[in-house]
């Protein structure tokens, strides 16, 4: 293993051996965006309903009603339905049986078990449910009414839907110009919340993880690696590949841990990825410039603590930057979480690609390498300062 590894390694080792690193790192972020999506996390703008059962003339009647009336339906099973439904990915759950099947065949009353999602337009979708459910009835009743009177099925049927074709049905049209809610269309619950949470904790573990650097140097730590053959061109190079791999891990975790535990959808994941190993770059290189400059371990984390807050506020962490008035917008661009921020919407949202968000990982670049030569340039003056 190469002295720059070596040193890397242990630093990562010498983190994660905090007991409440580990909490903060691993649990707390993962707690945060489940809270965050129950109770603030909305799906995207269309309806969705899950239609679970057998194939049947009733969830084909039903299929087409949802449909006309412009929801998103999927054929799936009672266990995947479930799924969705906890995890936000659908509005409203429909389970039918081969007994509600045989009932609609015979034109009789069948009793249909319905499941509402907990996110608040859970509600809306369960009316036009409702609506859609009490529309297939009634047609199914015309038809019963006519073959019950003598008149044969394809008759009754064909006078069925003659009649429709000659009423004029009112329809109403809403069409939403707001560019927020544009914007925020194809979001899952837990989507937004996942990549707000991401950018936070990874610059925030970061910049309170400069304490071991800090540690480091005060307890000789540094100073005895060099008396081995190691130039201090490598104890700065293995000081920074140590600051990355501690944000990458916690930011690996985090996504990895939000697609299996909540569904997360994070786009091109190689995209995402690349954008995530540019921000830990900015990150790694900001707590490097802090474990340089600073000498005490407890103000380093202080100051981590409350400039990874302030800098993730104001980067959209906390309150997402569409609803920045235009000053505060301007101000975020900053900061590098307001462009990993809109790489991220890009390809989570809208499917971008490589050339979408070059702009945003050019800065990312940018600020990284400016940064990493500030930190390694202000560590090596601090590797011969007495503490």
């Amino acid at each position: 293993m190469s002295a720059v590894a070596a040193i890397a390694f242990v630093e990562l080792r010498r983190f994660l051996r905090d007991k409440s690193n580990l909490f903060f790192v691993f649990v707390f972020p993962l707690v945060l965006i489940l809270l965050l999506g129950s109770q603030f996390g909305a799906g995207s703008g269309q309806a969705k309903v899950a239609i679970a059962g057998p194939g049947s003339a009733l969830a084909q009647a039903l299929t087409a009603e949802l449909e006309s009336a412009g929801i998103e339906v999927t054929a799936t099973g009672a266990d995947a339905a479930q799924a969705d439904l906890s995890r936000g990915r659908t509005d409203v759950g429909l389970f039918l049986d081969d007994a509600d099947a045989r009932a609609y065949d015979a034109g009789e009353p069948a009793q249909l078990d319905v499941v509402m999602a907990p996110q608040s337009s859970g509600q809306a979708v369960l009316q036009q449910v409702r609506t859609a459910v009490q529309a297939v009835g009634l047609d199914r009743s015309q038809l019963a009414a006519l073959t019950g009177a003598g008149v044969p099925d394809a008759q009754a049927g064909a006078a069925l839907a003659q009649a429709a074709a000659q009423v004029a049905v009112p329809t109403v049209q809403v069409v939403d110009t707001d560019d927020v809610v544009q914007d925020f269309q194809g979001l899952g619950k837990f989507d937004l919340g996942a990549s707000q949470q991401l950018l936070l904790f990874v610059f925030l573990s970061s910049l309170t993880g400069a304490a071991t650097l800090i540690q480091a140097r005060r307890f000789g730590v540094i100073g005895r690696v060099m008396s081995a053959p190691v130039s201090s061109g490598q104890v700065v190079a293995g000081q920074a590949l140590g600051r990355f791999a501690i944000a990458f891990v916690q930011g690996g975790f985090i996504m990895v841990g939000t697609a299996l535990l909540f569904g997360v959808d994070w786009g091109t994941l190689w995209l995402s990825a690349l954008v995530l190993v540019l921000f830990c770059a900015v990150s790694a290189a900001a707590a490097m410039m802090v474990g340089a400059v600073m000498d005490n371990d407890t103000a380093a984390s202080g100051v981590g603590v409350g400039g990874g807050l302030v800098l993730g506020g104001l980067g959209g962490c906390m309150v997402p930057p569409e609803f920045f008035p235009a000053t505060l917008a301007a101000v975020s661009y900053a900061t590098p979480h307001r462009w990993a921020y809109d790489a991220l919407a890009d390809i989570q949202r809208h499917g971008g690609t490589l050339a979408d968000i070059l702009p945003q990982l050019g800065v990312l670049a940018g600020m990284a390498a400016g940064l990493l030569l500030l930190g390694a340039w202000l560590l090596r003056r601090s590797l011969g300062r007495a503490l």
